[in-house]
């Protein structure tokens, strides 16, 4: 008996507009400021005829994505609500897969825009085996005080009574063919831009390992520090950090250069750092691990992965030969690929956008005895 899980961070699947680019520019999209945009009205026109207009090709794209992922659960970010998972689900994904993803999960979390971490999962596995839904519990309103996390580090950014989660993680139980499996469905804080004379990834390490230590502590408190070794788990999700990168150098007239480069330190190693999960994408070539394309320009370019399916010790070990897929087709044509990695885009795909997601969907089979 087996089960396929996957993530996938869908980039902004929302159902509303966002008008906030009329008077912050980081929040206008590119192609209207090559227009003299004088009136809010005006503005709010444009965008809306924008969004609409690019948003069709971005949904197919994304619903092939997820089509081949094949996925009995789907654990997504970046979800606006659940009419909009909805209205997706049954606009653009079902005309690919049918009648598939009855049941969908998600709660309001903490993220400041509104882009929320959700489940869909079928009625019953591919192999005809029953997905049982038994309950669903927000973390969401956890503060490092809850946990006793605040520390010096995180006080430079915020209080002890801030919740810990900048969106939420969502702990999800199922029975799949009778068997128990609980899912810890995450996203974690962005790495933002560069400040305080750190690069965006240093500056907030803190608050994205707290939130791995959260995770943590919630897993062990749920099964006991003796026991959780030996229940089944996932924790799924965009964790917004990575252990190891490729970075890219030279050009396309020159040839590109790969050079795998391991970090010193990851909010991932509050995982795997002492056996507490494991990362099976480390089970495919260090060049071949990657789920997102990082680009600042020629000179700040890197493939990594910032999409886990993170295994307790013992679905990890039941699972030792398996080894999880990357779909990668959906990446737009400006995503530098490694010699002999390169995918058949899907039909429409841009050089930027339109494109299936920046990030890359993660899909695991998993066997359940």
């Amino acid at each position: 008996m087996s089960l396929r899980i996957a993530t996938f961070n869908v980039e902004n699947l929302m159902n509303r507009f966002d008008f906030s680019g009329f008077r912050n520019e980081l929040r206008q999209d590119r192609s209207l400021q090559l227009y003299d945009i004088r009136t809010k009205e005006e503005y709010r026109q444009l965008e809306q005829a924008r969004a609409i207009a690019h948003t069709d090709d971005t949904r197919q794209l994304t619903a092939l994505a997820i089509a081949d992922a094949a996925a009995d659960i789907l654990c997504l970010q970046e979800v606006d609500n659940l009419d909009a998972l909805k209205a997706f689900e049954y606009g653009y994904l079902f005309k690919m897969v049918g009648r598939g993803y009855i049941h969908k999960y998600m709660t309001d979390g903490n993220d400041g825009r509104g882009i929320d971490v959700a489940v869909m999962m079928r009625e019953e596995t591919r192999d005809g085996q029953p997905i049982e839904f038994r309950k669903m519990t927000s973390h969401a309103h956890l503060t490092y005080a809850d946990l006793g996390l605040f520390s010096d580090a995180i006080a430079e950014t915020n209080q002890e009574s801030d919740r810990i989660f900048k969106r939420d993680c969502l702990e999800i139980d199922v029975k799949v063919g009778g068997r128990p499996l609980t899912l810890y469905v995450v996203h974690f804080k962005s790495m933002g831009s560069p400040r305080n004379g750190m690069d965006g990834r240093t500056a907030t390490m803190p608050v994205r390992s707290a939130e791995a230590m959260a995770v943590r502590r919630i897993i062990e408190n749920r099964f006991g520090k003796e026991k959780t070794a030996g229940k089944r788990w996932v924790i799924c999700g965009d964790m917004n950090d990575y252990k190891e990168r490729v970075i890219i150098s030279g050009d396309r007239f020159n040839g590109y250069g790969f050079e795998p480069v391991v970090e010193e330190t990851s909010a991932i190693d509050v995982f795997t750092g002492d056996g507490f999960a494991e990362n099976p994408v480390t089970r495919r070539p260090e060049m071949d691990r990657w789920t997102l394309f990082h680009t600042r320009g020629p000179q700040e370019r890197h493939l990594c992965q910032l999409d886990y399916l993170l295994l307790s010790p013992s679905l990890a070990e039941r699972n030792a030969s398996r080894v999880p897929e990357i779909v990668r087709a959906g990446q737009p044509f400006r995503t530098i690929f490694p010699e002999g990695q390169a995918a058949e885009r899907y039909p429409r795909t841009g050089w930027d956008r339109p494109k299936a997601s920046d990030h890359c969907p993660v899909a695991m089979t998993l066997d359940m005895v």
